[in-house]
């Protein structure tokens, strides 16, 4: 069976078997060298690529569709014409009205006015038909203008030649779907019978009560077939009704340009915003990518060669995150060495009261006398309770930060905090310095309230543990650029010189003379240090010195923020 190889399998310790394969390449057990990062960092096509690519071209796309729509320009084209076509129709009717009717004026002649309804719709480029006002039809240019004029009228022509283009297919299914969006323009359909009448077409009849009438009508092909109807007049009677009409072919050949060169722009600058989605995702994927494999190889590796690469050149969020990275891994390194060093420190401290224990018992099998025996009990127990002090505190400083961090934090008000912790040294004391608290009322910080207790209290015992019993510890608290500053001043011997920062460190012992061995397992001001430190905060230590230049005392000094 094939070990698997997901990400979630670790990663082989060292001594553990590895396989080759017949090329010498060397592999894990997995399947996977060391040297290729696990998880899905190669890809031939990036997604966030794809979606970058997607985006850009989708609003471009959108933009292009609402611009090839054209309904506004289109009814602007069909206006302009109806209303040229409503001018040539008052004209030509103007002219029937004055030259083919007979001598009383009551009828148009029928063989004059075929002739000039000829003529004129020869130069308006226009069909042109004649109704009486019997509703027969009188004259057809499209008959009339056949050669040898041997067409009868009503004979249908073929359609107009069409475009056959891929293109143009394209765009008028676009116009099919556009069409069944709620709210188009839904034109009625053109019929032309064989034998046509006046009552075929409403603009001629309501022509026939005077005015001039328009109609749009669509074709089975989609084209428009526009029409005009004016009556032709003698003076004021009604002589019959000019119908002009002219199919859309025009106009929608005009349209058809602007959407050609619509998408001519488009195409450019389609091609433009894929270029620049491709620049712009692999300026952006790229450092991603040599990120995430330098995190993997971090991750599967065992040593401190392979580092996030800095990213200098970037002064944008990617060269923030990879400074991030970096500050993050040195931290993760920084931890684990402190970790490596805690445990080294505790096996140390752990060794010396089990050593101790070990001789006391190996004595006490070989004792005879009750006194030697009970002594050595006494060691025992208290060997016993110095590693139970131990494990306490090593427990507590092990999981101070996971604590720290699952603790939700509230307003602490020190001022009542502090009040509290001298009042509760004063009512269980009866021997000893005595505290004084100068602090202004309601002095309130965000933190873990627990947590900046055990400071204060174990700063406090470390001030009374070195101060005179006749001596006087002051804590004030004030104000302090952004924060607060907490001083707790005693009255002892102080710090020995160049000691300052290491009374914080790990199991450092600095007792006063007198002061039973194993009372204190020297981890007291570490975690104090570390919980404030995780409040945002610092903590330092300092002599207090006289006029003289003599150390009256130490002062410790905790600034946190507000």
């Amino acid at each position: 069976m094939t070990p698997p190889t997901s990400s979630e399998q670790s990663p082989p310790r060292d001594g553990e078997a590895r396989k080759t394969d017949p090329s010498g390449s060397r592999h894990t057990l997995g399947g996977r060298s060391h040297d290729e990062p696990r998880g899905k960092v190669h890809r031939r096509i990036s997604p966030l690529t794809v979606r970058i690519l997607t985006l850009n071209a989708l609003a471009l796309v959108i933009l292009v569709a609402g611009l090839l729509y054209l309904g506004e320009y289109r009814q602007k084209l069909i206006d302009n014409e109806l209303a040229a076509m409503r001018t040539h129709a008052e004209i030509f009717a103007v002219a029937l009205g004055e030259t083919s009717v007979n001598r009383s004026g009551e009828t148009l002649l029928p063989e004059l006015a075929p002739q000039i309804v000829r003529r004129l719709a020869f130069t308006a480029d226009t069909r042109a038909r004649l109704f009486d006002t019997d509703a027969t039809l009188i004259a057809d240019s499209r008959a009339l203008l056949q050669p040898g004029g041997a067409i009868t009228k009503g004979e249908t022509l073929p359609p107009p030649e069409q475009e056959n283009s891929v293109l143009a297919y394209l765009l008028h299914a676009y116009d099919r779907i556009i069409s069944w969006i709620p709210g188009t323009v839904d034109y009625p359909p053109y019929r032309e019978n064989v034998n046509q009448r006046a009552t075929d077409y409403p603009e001629v009849m309501s022509a026939f009560l005077g005015g001039t009438w328009s109609a749009r009508r669509k074709k089975p092909d989609g084209s428009l077939v526009l029409s005009v109807a004016v009556p032709v007049r003698n003076y004021k009677q009604i002589l019959g009704v000019l119908l002009l009409s002219k199919g859309s072919e025009d106009i929608d050949s005009a349209l058809y340009e602007v959407r050609l060169d619509i998408l001519k722009i488009f195409a450019v600058v389609l091609t433009v915003t894929i270029l620049l989605s491709f620049y712009l995702a692999g300026s952006i994927v790229r450092p991603i990518r040599h990120l995430a494999i330098a995190a993997e190889r971090i991750r599967n590796g065992h040593h401190r060669q392979h580092v996030i690469p800095p990213m200098q050149g970037r002064n944008d969020e990617i060269g923030e995150l990879a400074s991030s990275l970096r500050r993050m891994t040195e931290a993760l390194w920084t931890r684990m060495d402190a970790i490596e060093r805690f445990a080294a420190d505790v096996s140390h401290e752990i060794k010396n009261p089990l050593t101790s224990l070990k001789s006391a018992v190996e004595t006490a099998a070989r004792l005879k006398d009750p006194v030697q025996l009970k002594r050595l009990m006494e060691i025992i127990v208290e060997d016993v309770g110095r590693l139970d002090r131990l494990i306490t505190d090593i427990s507590d400083a092990s999981r101070l930060d996971a604590e720290i961090s699952r603790a939700e934090t509230g307003t602490v008000n020190l001022s009542s905090m502090l009040e509290t912790l001298v009042d509760l040294h004063t009512v269980t004391t009866t021997q000893g310095p005595r505290l004084t608290l100068e602090s202004p009322p309601d002095i309130v910080v965000e933190g873990v309230e627990g947590r900046l207790v055990q400071v204060f209290r174990n700063l406090i015992a470390n001030a009374v543990s070195f101060s005179p019993k006749d001596g006087e510890i002051v804590i004030r608290v004030m104000h302090e650029d952004a924060g607060v500053a907490i001083t707790i001043t005693d009255g002892g011997p102080g710090i020995p010189p160049g000691k300052e920062a290491a009374i914080f460190d790990r199991f450092y012992s600095e007792r006063p003379e007198g002061e039973k061995f194993g009372t204190h397992s020297g981890l007291g001001l570490a975690i104090s240090k570390q919980i404030v430190e995780a409040h945002g905060g610092t903590i330092g230590a300092a002599n207090v010195t006289d006029a003289s230049g003599a150390v009256t005392g130490a002062r410790f000094t905790v600034a946190l923020p507000v």
